[in-house]
């Protein structure tokens, strides 16, 4: 763990703020949950909740739809990979969604390369395009999305890759609020 050198009080109510530098450097964003753990130490850390990464079978259905669709797939939560099929999990495991994913997330939006004209790039410091993304929803909020990317093979978004994308998405989803 690293020290800030921040030093914040508890209010009368309990609360306590967390500097906007924190929020905006880990991503935190109102609304977002937050689990709390406590250490032998006296440490209390939050530490950001991710639903996507609490399901098992999210590599087993990227898996899944990354053999059927023929390309690579990424399952992702707000913030980072949680799942990848297709290509090397080391060179993908726990990167960074880009600033252009986050967007298209907190717009609720899906993408295909077919329809859009312009590059998404879902991960941090990782070239591959996006051929399609789907946001994972559940209970009205989005938890996440389920990608296909390219590949020397995959020029195009198919229909498959989006309705594969979409089947998957919607599967977590389910998963989650069950």
């Amino acid at each position: 763990m690293k020290a800030t050198g921040i030093v914040r009080r508890i209010d009368d109510l309990g609360r306590v703020v967390i500097p906007k530098e924190i929020r905006r450097t880990m991503r935190i964003r109102e609304g977002d949950p937050l689990e709390i753990y406590t250490g032998p130490d006296g440490e209390v850390v939050f530490k950001k909740y991710s639903p996507v990464n609490e399901l098992e079978n999210a590599a087993e259905a990227c898996e899944v739809i990354s053999k059927l669709g023929g390309a690579p797939a990424v399952v992702f939560d707000r913030d980072h990979v949680v799942a990848v099929a297709g290509v090397q999990k080391k060179e993908y495991s726990e990167r960074r969604i880009s600033p252009a994913l986050e967007d298209l997330l907190e717009s609720r939006r899906s993408y295909s390369d077919s329809e859009d004209g312009s590059p998404l790039r879902p991960i941090e410091g990782i070239e591959s395009r996006a051929l399609a993304v789907t946001p994972i929803i559940s209970a009205g909020d989005v938890a996440g999305a389920v990608a296909f990317v390219a590949n020397s093979e995959n020029a195009k978004a198919s229909e498959q890759h989006v309705m594969l994308a979409k089947a998957a998405a919607m599967f977590l989803g389910k998963q989650i609020e069950s």
